[in-house]
């Protein structure tokens, strides 16, 4: 079978080889990615993340030397256009809010189905906010406790619809699942993405998510 056109480019990160190289074989099998390298840690993840260029990076956070984090934030800094999903073992406080603060794109485990990694890597490399649901509900947990509400207060510059749409995409909702939930139209969906991204003043949808906690709009809707 041939690649199609456009492929994903992938850097797989772990200092495990037996992870990588599963890895690298899973995403070989599939013809809309392509696994252009692999490192052990963080340094070198950045050393070739500025050489190939890659689109997504697989990213493991406890490595030795130069951490997941750490790399993350200093692709950041170095201006990478590569796109950071963490894929760990660990979904503690004190593993996923360093990751996303560091500029993840998204946090997902290694127990996550095939598929679901699959379709997680597609997502990241749209700029798509991918979280664990127990990454998720360590946001909105800390969100909910660090952001005090009166019964009166405003959410902010977002109509309430649309931190409806907001609270599933980061969630890791879909477009089609969000409309689904919401019983309206996809292009609806995108509609009020577009809405959000003026207002938030961002280009995507992980950078409407985090810029949506920062300012503390990402409520849990009361029941």
């Amino acid at each position: 079978m041939s690649r199609p056109t456009t492929t994903i480019k992938l850097l797989i990160v772990d200092d495990h080889p037996v992870v990588r190289d599963g890895l690298s074989s899973m995403f070989a099998r599939e013809p809309e990615f392509e696994v252009i390298g692999q490192a052990a840690d963080g340094a070198e993840a950045v050393r070739l993340a500025e050489t190939l260029q890659p689109d997504v990076i697989l990213m493991d956070l406890r490595m030795p030397g130069m951490d997941g984090v750490s790399a993350t934030k200093e692709l950041a800094e170095r201006g990478s256009n590569a796109r950071v999903l963490v894929l760990t073992t660990y979904d503690t406080d004190s593993h996923v809010l360093p990751a996303i603060e560091a500029g993840a794109t998204g946090y997902l485990l290694k127990d996550a189905p095939r598929d679901e990694l699959l379709r997680a890597v597609q997502a990241t490399a749209r700029g798509e906010a991918v979280l664990a649901p127990s990454a998720a509900a360590l946001l909105m947990s800390r969100v909910r406790s660090s952001t005090p509400r009166t019964p009166n207060s405003t959410p902010g510059p977002l109509s309430q619809r649309e931190l409806e749409v907001l609270q599933l995409v980061a969630a890791g909702a879909t477009n089609r699942e969000a409309a689904t939930k919401l019983f309206i139209t996809e292009a609806t969906i995108k509609s009020h993405m577009l809405n959000i991204y003026t207002k938030l003043g961002v280009s995507d949808r992980a950078a409407a998510v985090t810029e949506a906690f920062n300012r503390g709009l990402l409520i849990p809707k009361q029941r």
